[in-house]
């Protein structure tokens, strides 16, 4: 697995970020964002699996895109506060802790797909998009 992933929404064509570190291991998943000053504007983490999480131990707020086992995003929280326990959704495989503004600035919505990868499959994956448009004579 990478160590780095880049998020990218397919049905918006926007980027979420291009640092998300997966948290991947019960220690990963139980430390999360704790302990942290702050999230840059680009960082991020995929809590896999989970089906909520807190930001007990978080000292800043964080936008959460909880995805289903397609990477389709059914519910998001805008900027949830310190010390919170987000929802629990049962049809919920993963969540991203993204920083705030994250979801408004991408315009991300419920039913969007996000494809998150390593940076070198998003730039094969732009390549093989951009050669579709160039085939079909829209370039």
């Amino acid at each position: 697995m990478p160590s780095r992933y880049c998020v990218f929404n397919k049905t918006r064509e926007s980027f979420l970020s291009l640092s998300v570190t997966a948290a991947d291991t019960h220690f990963a998943r139980l430390r999360g964002l704790a302990g942290r000053i702050r999230l840059k504007t680009d960082e991020g983490i995929w809590v896999v699996p989970s089906q909520g999480v807190h930001t007990i131990g978080v000292l800043f707020s964080v936008d959460l895109i909880y995805l289903d086992e397609n990477c389709k995003v059914i519910h998001t929280v805008e900027s949830m506060g310190s010390f919170r326990i987000g929802p629990i959704r049962p049809s919920c495989r993963s969540v991203l802790e993204l920083a705030t503004r994250t979801i408004y600035s991408s315009q991300t919505q419920i039913g969007d797909e996000l494809l998150i990868c390593s940076p070198e499959e998003l730039e094969e994956h732009l390549k093989s998009k951009q050669a579709k448009v160039t085939v079909n004579g829209v370039s």
